[in-house]
């Protein structure tokens, strides 16, 4: 229940406080007096685009909160799941715009963003305005009307998340197929790819090892020459470095008994006349296994020419690198071949959902069906006080369609307010008036079936008068029983007179602006004010005495 709104900086309204009581209220006032912008103001509350242009002239910005009792909503779940702060018995909604554009949203003074407060917004109030009638036609909104008088709650929960599970295997089955296409239609191309590579029957760290190779067998006659001559050095006849080397241990050696230091000299300088003489070896060894083999030299660099060949298309830089495509290779003609397999498997998942979906949408059938009979029932004995006496009404469920987010069911309102008429969709055949008291006749109806938010009317009694306005009124009310709150903005004398409390707003001009005000008006204000509704701007007794009467009616 909307317990009060706060209005400040919006449009023509520069400060706005006004509280609302439970049941069935009014709003009154003047074309143009600011009952249009007060409802833009909620409207923001309930997540509508913010325009800068709405900010009152000279402000830095506009605020508008409203504060509900929700004591009977239990909305818990919305705030846990929105990790928000609850309260069980008041939730403040505000909106700040500021002239610069931006705009914040609060939930409980807590930073919220603008999907949760729509979110929210619409479980607290529903402003209904004229543009709302064009639902009736919606077969979106006439699904939702059974649904609810079916209590479909649970039922429908089961089905959407049947339904989300089917349409996401759906889209994996798409995505795979695509996928299988193009990738047969790569076939070829990666088979080719990959019968190249492994013709060259690739090793790891091969082409290093060629590389090395061919660089020694290149300049084999130079090496083998820079080791002959090492090798001369350490055993030429005539200053042979190892013949040298032996001399000196022998000398040495004889110096130990009178030289205590030529001991230790002598074991060094023999480590050092080992290990020489074994890279003498050495070099004599490598000397003798290098040749210059000009055949083996072609056919290492024809190898280093097919690796780089390789290298140089698929763009890559090392011999590992051509290794691990070819394994990528492979993978993807293994992916290929397993697609149908895949598909196969998936397919079946679908299929088997797809029959999980349809078996849950025949629960909603056969439910939506046992309602549409009720709606039938109880809008014609709604619409028949309101002046259409021959009125008939007809839900018809159509041919069932694919699946959707709704179900499979195609339903239809079919309407006539003529005896003989012929049963047509309703927008095509009722006028804005009927229109408009089918409308209430479905909310009211809807009210008695589960917990409404505050519903706001937004002169839903357009095109109505006398006795009729007389019966819309008396609905209204009874939507407004039970702790119920219902908000009436009316130009029509007997619906005002039948609130249980009626707000008037008007403006009040100066010599440099105009402001829009509203406020609850004492019970000797109301009958002026209904008086001004039945005879004009003028008051005359007749008007006064009708006010009063209209007012005596209210129980």
């Amino acid at each position: 229940m909307l317990r009060s709104l706060y209005i400040q900086n919006y449009a023509l309204i520069e400060k706005l406080d006004i509280g609302f009581e439970t049941g069935f209220s009014v709003i009154t006032g003047e074309t143009g007096a600011g009952k249009s912008i007060i409802l833009g103001a909620i409207g923001l509350l309930l997540g509508q685009r913010a325009d800068v242009k709405a900010i009152r002239r000279g402000a830095s910005k506009c605020i508008i909160e409203a504060r509900f009792d929700i004591s009977a909503y239990g909305m818990r779940p919305f705030f846990e799941e929105n990790e928000l702060e609850y309260d069980d018995e008041e939730c403040i909604l505000r909106r700040e715009v500021q002239a610069s554009g931006k705009s914040r949203a609060f939930i409980n003074d807590t930073p919220a963003s603008l999907a949760q407060v729509k979110e929210l917004g619409e479980q607290l109030i529903d402003v209904h305005s004229q543009h709302q009638n064009l639902l009736l036609n919606k077969e979106g909104f006439q699904l939702n009307v059974l649904d609810i008088l079916a209590h479909n709650d649970d039922a429908l929960e089961k089905y959407h998340s049947l339904y989300n599970e089917w349409k996401q295997l759906d889209r994996e089955l798409s995505e795979l197929t695509a996928l299988a296409e193009q990738s047969r239609t790569d076939e070829d191309y990666l088979r080719f790819q990959l019968e190249q590579i492994e013709e060259a029957h690739l090793a790891e760290g091969e082409q290093s090892l060629l590389e090395q190779e061919a660089e020694t067998l290149s300049h084999a006659e130079e090496i083998k020459a820079g080791l002959y001559r090492i090798e001369q050095s350490f055993f030429s006849d005539e200053g042979g470095l190892l013949s040298f080397l032996k001399d000196n241990l022998n000398t040495l050696n004889g110096l130990k008994k009178v030289y205590q230091p030529a001991g230790e000299l002598s074991d060094r300088m023999e480590s050092a006349y080992i290990e020489l003489k074994d890279i003498s070896q050495e070099v004599s060894s490598q000397g003798e296994s290098i040749e210059f083999n000009p055949a083996r030299l072609d056919e290492v660099n024809d190898r280093l020419n097919l690796i780089y060949s390789l290298q140089q298309k698929h763009r890559v830089q090392t011999l590992e690198e051509l290794i691990a495509l070819a394994d990528q290779y492979r993978n993807k003609l293994s992916e290929i071949t397993s697609y149908d397999d895949r598909i196969a498997e998936l397919t079946a998942r679908k299929d088997a959902q797809y029959d999980r979906v349809k078996k849950q949408a025949a629960v909603l059938t056969k439910a939506r069906a046992a309602a549409a009979r009720e709606v039938e029932k109880q809008l014609a004995g709604r619409l028949v006080p309101l002046g259409m006496p021959n009125v008939r009404f007809q839900v018809e469920m159509g041919l069932k369609k694919e699946p959707g987010v709704q179900g499979e069911d195609t339903v239809n309102f079919l309407f006539s307010a003529n005896k003989n008429g012929t049963l047509q969709s309703i927008s095509s055949v009722a006028s804005g008036g009927e229109i408009a008291r089918v409308m209430l006749s479905i909310k009211a109806m809807i009210a008695g079936a589960v917990k409404l938010p505050t519903i706001v009317f937004d002169e839903i009694d357009t095109g109505v008068s006398g006795e009729i306005a007389d019966r819309m009124a008396d609905m209204m009310q009874e939507m407004g029983d039970r702790n119920r709150q219902v908000i009436s903005i009316t130009h029509l004398p007997q619906i005002a007179a039948r609130g249980r409390a009626h707000y008037k707003v008007y403006k009040e001009d100066s010599d440099t602006e105009t402001n829009s005000h509203i406020r609850r008006l004492t019970d000797e204000e109301r009958v002026e004010e209904i008086a001004h509704m039945l005879s004009g701007a003028t008051l005359t007794e007749a008007a006064l005495s009708n006010a009063k009467a209209l007012l005596t009616r209210i129980s």
